[in-house]
Formats: C-alpha cells, sequence, structure tokens
C-alpha cells in the first residue's frame, strides 16, 4: 500500500463523515459526530499496517455510537475508508462479510429494536449496500489496474535486464573473437616470418640467393598478415563484427606452401565433396590447420605433417599430425583454447595429444548441419 493513502483515507474520513451525516439528517449532536470523525481518521493512519483491526474497531465505534443515539444514521459508511483499505489489501472477501454482517446488525436495529418503517429501513440499509458495494469494486478495479501496471514495469524491466545480459554476452563474445582473430593472424606469421629469418640469418653468408628468397618469402607472408590486420582494424573502427578475411578451404594450398618454404614437408589429403561445405565449417577447419602448421612449425621440431580432410553428408573430419617430439602444442596458450572455441560454436568435436606412434595429432569433427 502506497505511504500515502493512509493520510488520503484519514483526510477524507475526517472531512466525509461530518458531511454525511449532515446529508442525511444523522448530525444529532456536533461535538460528538467531531469526535467520531476525528477517531474514525486516527484510525486509518494504521490501516496499512492493520487493515482488519482497524476496520473491526471502525465499525464497532460506529455501531456503538449509532445504537447510542449519538448519531442518527450510519451503520458501515462511516468506515467507508476501512473497508476500502481492506479491499486494496487483497482482503474482499473479508470486507464483502464484514460489511454484511454490519449491514444485517443495523437492518434488525432498526426494524425490529427502533420499529422504524419498513420503507425506511429498505431505503437507508439498502442505500448502504450500494455504497458499500459501489465502493468495494471501485477499490478492486483501482487494486488490479496497479498490480497489472506494476506487472507491465516488471516484465519491462526483466526485459531491459535480460537485453543488458545479452548485450554483456555480445561483447564478451566479441572480445574472445577479436582475441581468437589476432592470435590465429599473428601466432602464424611471427612463426612462418621467424623461420625464414633464421634460414635467410644461417645462409647470409655462404648461400646469399637462398637468405634472399627467405627473406623475400617472409616479407610476402609480412603482407598477408598486415592486410588481415588491416581488414580487423577497420571492422573495429566501424564497430561491426565480421569474421576477418580466411581463405577458407581453398587456403589450404597456400598454407602448406608457407610450411613447406619453412623446411617442413606437408602432404594434404582430400576424401569426399568440398563443394557442400558452408562458409563458416570452411573457415573453423582452414583456422584449425593454420593453429595446428603454426604450431608444427614452432614447437614440434618436426620434419613431416600430414593434412588429411574428410568430407560426408554429415560432417568435416581434418586430422593434422606431425611428427615431432609429441609437443605440437608447445606451451599452455590461447592457440589450443582458440581452435576449441571455433568447433564448439558449431556443435563440433576437438581432440589433441601426442601420438602413440610418436608426434602431435589434432582432430576435429565439425557437423555440417551446424
Amino acid at each position: 500500500m502506497p505511504r500515502t493513502l493512509p493520510w488520503m483515507a484519514a483526510a477524507l474520513t475526517l472531512i466525509g463523515v461530518p458531511a454525511g451525516l449532515a446529508l442525511t439528517g444523522g448530525n444529532v449532536q456536533g461535538v460528538m459526530t467531531a469526535t467520531l470523525a476525528f477517531w474514525l481518521a486516527m484510525l486509518m493512519l494504521l490501516v496499512g499496517r492493520w487493515p482488519l483491526s482497524v476496520l473491526i474497531v471502525s465499525v464497532l465505534t460506529v455501531i456503538a455510537w449509532r445504537t447510542s443515539g449519538l448519531i442518527g444514521s450510519g451503520w458501515a459508511w462511516p468506515a467507508t475508508a476501512a473497508f476500502a483499505a481492506l479491499a486494496l489489501a487483497g482482503r474482499l472477501r473479508t470486507a464483502v462479510v464484514a460489511g454484511a454482517l454490519t449491514l444485517t446488525y443495523g437492518l434488525v436495529w432498526d426494524g425490529v429494536v427502533e420499529q422504524k418503517s419498513s420503507d425506511w429501513v429498505l431505503g437507508h440499509i439498502g442505500g448502504e449496500a450500494l455504497w458499500l458495494a459501489a465502493v468495494l469494486a471501485a477499490t478492486v478495479a483501482y487494486r488490479n489496474t496497479r498490480r497489472w501496471q506494476e506487472e507491465v514495469a516488471a516484465r519491462l524491466q526483466q526485459s531491459l535486464h535480460e537485453q543488458e545480459l545479452d548485450a554483456l554476452r555480445r561483447r564478451a563474445e566479441e572480445r574472445v573473437g577479436i582475441a581468437r582473430d589476432l592470435h590465429d593472424v599473428v601466432s602464424h606469421t611471427l612463426a612462418v616470418v621467424g623461420v625464414h629469418l633464421n634460414v635467410a640469418l644461417d645462409s647470409f653468408d655462404d648461400e646469399p640467393e637462398e637468405a634472399r628468397g627467405a627473406l623475400r618469402l617472409a616479407q610476402d607472408v609480412r603482407g598477408r598478415a598486415m592486410t588481415d590486420l588491416k581488414s580487423l582494424v577497420d571492422v573495429l573502427r566501424e564497430g561491426n563484427r565480421i569474421e576477418p578475411p580466411a581463405a577458407g578451404l581453398e587456403g589450404l594450398t597456400g598454407l602448406a606452401e608457407q610450411v613447406r618454404a619453412a623446411g617442413v614437408e606437408v602432404a594434404v589429403t582430400e576424401l569426399g565433396e568440398r563443394s557442400e561445405v558452408p562458409a563458416p565449417v570452411a573457415t573453423a577447419v582452414y583456422r584449425v590447420v593454420q593453429e595446428s602448421l603454426t604450431n608444427t612449425v614452432r614447437h614440434a621440431g618436426a620434419t613431416r605433417v600430414t593434412v588429411a580432410l574428410r568430407y560426408t553428408a554429415a560432417n568435416v573430419v581434418v586430422e593434422i599430425a606431425d611428427n615431432g617430439g609429441g609437443d605440437g602444442a608447445g606451451a599452455p596458450g590461447h592457440g589450443i583454447m582458440g581452435m576449441r572455441e571455433r568447433v564448439a560454436a558449431l556443435g563440433g568435436e576437438l581432440a589433441t595429444g601426442p601420438d602413440p606412434r610418436g608426434g602431435f595429432t589434432v582432430r576435429a569433427m565439425i557437423p555440417i548441419a551446424a
């Protein structure tokens, strides 16, 4: 119940009781009328805490005043505010029962004890019954309206909260995606460029032509990486998240050539029809192969790596296996995590670990339906 409601009820009672008794001819003694109005108004200040108790005390007070002849009319209506407060508190049935008992008592008192005419009794008691019914109906309508408004406000607040949570989730996903893309581009580029620079450094004096070739390859790789990074930065500046350029399945040949140029033998085999693979799955496969080859160059110390892809109607399976020291993942980092996130986002599975026969193996299965 709003805090201002008891004060409003008290003010209306303080004014309404004397006015109602004057209009109905029940103002027998002015001092008693004012005293009754003041007492009922003071009770209204407690209605927010004890609505039923306030109603009982108010009704008993009115009955006592009336049967004592201190007022000449009214059984239930002087306690109108108390009835309305009880209904507003959600106890409509109790208010109706209390009103019915009060009016029944008044009917018996006026008809039997006072022996007033039936027309007078029915007119006054019927009028009070209609008044009380109208007040309770209006109170229930007000209460239902307030509850509906509160429910609408709560749903709106919940919707806004869910939107905020969704925005936070999206921002978190964006940050993870950006970190993953930066890692894919930068890590692969640095690994390949580092190998070419080592080759150039080792052959600079004895084989200058080989050193110049290695430097040219390093420059080409660096140029492609700069293009990818520029695209990613442009996307961030525009505020629209797009997957940075990845060559997809067509780019696997280029990846293999880069790794071959770094001195590692690469064999790529494909089984099935790659044209049926959707773009998101193709991009994920490309990134898995890219990260795996990067780890092979940087950490495995391998001389040979195989990339096997199998396309079926249900999924794509890619397996990258090297003959290195069995630690193709290198030190714990973001590479394996990024691959796992990409594959999981498409409903797939990723398995990594040393091969019992030697080397390190990465195997991913991505459903095409996803």
